[in-house]
């Protein structure tokens, strides 16, 4: 089976559509570099690092430090489909990041889109 095409993308060629979505509703490029970091466990200079490089997603997530435990608590509809339904392992990732910055856009606080309260 062949891979989805998202995979072998590079992370640097969404990561700015993750910042226009987010500052098109008054959110900025920090807090979008926030949910990313606590996402995957990366230091915002390995996350850089990473954009740099044009590592694809396939690689940033296996390569993610410390993906968060607490990601299983991101539920709810992206794309058309419920996340938690999701069976191959690197989508629900993806999708987890798609989720958390829509939430952003939508004008979440951070402290429930980072799953604190």
């Amino acid at each position: 089976m062949a891979k989805h095409r998202i995979y072998t993308m590079s992370f640097a060629s969404v990561y700015p559509h993750y910042i226009t979505k987010a500052e098109k509703k008054g959110r900025t490029k920090e807090e979008v570099d926030e949910i990313i970091r606590w996402l995957t466990g990366y230091s915002q200079e390995e996350l850089e690092t990473e954009i740099e490089k044009k590592t694809n997603f396939e690689d940033f997530f296996a390569q993610a430090p410390k993906l968060n435990p607490s990601r299983s608590l991101i539920t709810g509809v992206i794309c058309g489909v419920r996340v938690e339904e999701i069976e191959d392992p690197l989508m629900k990732e993806i999708r987890y990041m798609d989720k958390l910055i829509d939430e952003l856009a939508k004008g979440k606080a951070m402290e429930k889109i980072l799953r604190t309260s």
